[in-house]
């Protein structure tokens, strides 16, 4: 389906071993931990012969539910090291999420912290349904209050992680680069969540080809800002540690405590959305930051935060629009950070890898399209493509055309020089008119009036006909004048792209994944043509 050319070091744990042992690697817990590559190295050989020990072998799935601290990186590479998939689990999640990825992935072992944040885990995994957990055969415990050896939880062994951690460390590493080595879920926006399964060889890869194209050295310096238990934060994660270089993490998101990292560190690299951009970038020692920061790209996840490139540009700060997804990876492409303010405002840029390639079909004709021309990517990216949706063929074999390159869902065009702009997912696109239609350009164009702070646009039936209906959030105290907005529309916009209703309402419907915080444009159509039916403003 997608040939990957053959790598001389095929393995996470070669990612490892290429710096010097006594490399400072990861800074933890707002700076208080330094952990040395060597370290890194000796904790995960050590996890891999605890996990060992556990019963866990090459296939086996061991679901990591910890926020950002080292045990999950010990964990995730100790998982390698024995062929075994590491399945990011978000913190986030709670009872009926967590059971459907533990009994779908089949997990034998669960690692979490049972009090994080004050938060009783534990409880949430009592309350998971039990024919979810059958396949689970030990827990591990993480944190100050898990104790130092092993207990009892749910009928089944609870070994802290300090016990699995002072195993005698695994004097060999037998995963291979082919082995599947990690399990992502995908949004389920609008179905149960897919498995996304990649290998060693592909993440490496991926890895590397990142360090190329964006600078990343022995002598860089990465903030983690996303969770590792999404494509975002790991692929960030994977991107410094192959270049050599320190990466800095905590367990808990502040943009204060982050800003203060840049500073202090001295920050060369960053990857976030824009709502942690934003939040950054309000903080008065926001102005210092440039003279660190040497490549920041930005996933736009916040409608409220359109003009984030402009605003950073005004502190000194270049930032570029990012693309990638959980089956091709996060930081599969960026745009030119030399490019012009508008240009870096939008997702997609120029690949990372020299053998991605990306074109545009049209989904109604299925005919490819011409540089320019709105349509469906497509994209063979074969050092960065997933394996398929595990568990799932059918699935798989529907996302790849014939010819292997992978149905991306998302609306877009492409440029004479190799790269492409994303505009939106398909299934958030209209067809309007007779014509394809990004919501991003009309949701632009209303928020620039008075008393609107967030748009969104959904598509409704009216009369036979697909019309654009914009939802719109006021700003505090304000009354969006929805006879106004149509009319500022109707003077910028061909007559088929204008809103034919503005609708005020109180918050977005959304979903949270490991990426970030998605709007569901299909409840939020339900809730559009529910109002206009039922006669309300």
């Amino acid at each position: 389906m997608n040939v990957r050319p053959p790598d001389p070091s095929p393995t996470l744990h070669d990612l490892l071993a290429a710096a010097p042992r006594d490399s400072v690697a990861v800074i933890a817990d707002d700076g208080a931990t330094a952990i040395t590559y060597g370290q890194l190295v000796d904790a995960s050989a050590r996890v891999a012969a605890g996990l060992r020990q556990l019963g866990v072998g090459a296939g086996d799935r061991v679901a990591i539910w910890l926020p950002n601290v080292d045990a999950w990186l010990a964990t995730f590479f100790g998982c390698a090291r024995i062929g075994a998939i590491a399945v990011a689990v978000n913190t986030r999640f709670r009872s009926s999420e967590l059971g459907d990825i533990l009994g779908r992935s089949q997990a034998k072992i669960l690692v979490f912290w049972p009090a994080f944040k004050q938060i009783d885990l534990a409880g949430i995994l009592g309350d998971c349904e039990p024919q979810a957990l059958v396949h689970l055969t030990a827990f591990v415990t993480y944190g100050d209050a898990a104790g130092a050896g092993s207990e009892i939880l749910l009928g089944r062994p609870a070994v802290a992680y300090a016990a699995l951690a002072s195993h005698a460390p695994l004097p060999d590493h037998p995963g291979a680069g082919d082995d599947g080595c990690a399990l992502f879920t995908t949004s389920g926006t609008s179905s149960r969540p897919k498995f996304v399964l990649h290998d060693q060889r592909t993440l490496m890869s991926h890895a590397r080809n990142v360090v190329r194209a964006w600078g990343l050295s022995a002598d860089s310096t990465t903030l983690l800002v996303p969770p590792l238990c999404g494509v975002f934060g790991l692929a960030t994660t994977l991107a410094s540690l192959a270049g050599g270089g320190r990466l800095i993490m905590s367990p808990v998101w502040s943009a204060q405590s982050d800003g203060d990292a840049i500073v202090r560190h001295g920050v060369t690299h960053m990857y976030a959305s824009d709502t942690a951009l934003a939040q950054l970038l309000q903080l008065p020692q926001a102005t210092a930051f440039a003279r660190s920061l040497q490549h920041v790209g930005y996933a736009a996840f916040s409608p409220g935060e359109g003009d984030i490139v402009a605003r950073a540009e005004a502190a000194g700060i270049r930032i570029a629009g990012l693309y990638g997804s959980s089956e091709l990876q996060a930081l599969l492409a960026a745009q030119d950070a030399a490019a012009p303010v508008a240009d870096r405002s939008c997702g997609g840029g120029s690949f990372v890898s020299p053998a991605a390639h990306v074109r545009v079909r049209d989904p109604q004709s299925q005919a490819l399209m011409a540089h320019g021309e709105t349509g469906e990517l497509e994209f063979r990216a074969p050092q960065s493509v997933m394996r398929g949706y595990f568990g799932n063929p059918e699935a798989t074999a529907q996302a790849f055309t014939e010819d292997g390159y992978f149905r991306s869902g998302d609306l877009g065009f492409t440029r004479p020089d190799g790269s492409f702009v994303y505009l939106a997912r398909m299934g958030d696109t209209l067809r309007l008119g007779g014509y394809l239609v990004s919501p991003a350009e009309i949701e632009a164009i209303v928020q620039q009036c008075a008393g609107v702070a967030e748009c969104q646009v959904v598509g409704v039936p009216l009369k036979g006909e697909l019309r654009p209906v914009a939802c719109v959030i006021a700003d505090a105290g304000a009354a969006p004048d929805e006879a106004a907005i149509i009319r500022h529309a109707a003077h910028r916009l061909a007559r088929h792209k204008v809103p034919v209703r503005v609708l005020v309402i109180d918050a977005f419907p959304v979903t949270s994944s490991a990426n970030g915080t998605k709007i569901q444009k299909a409840k939020l159509r339900e809730i559009a043509q529910t109002r206009i039916e039922q006669g309300g403003g």
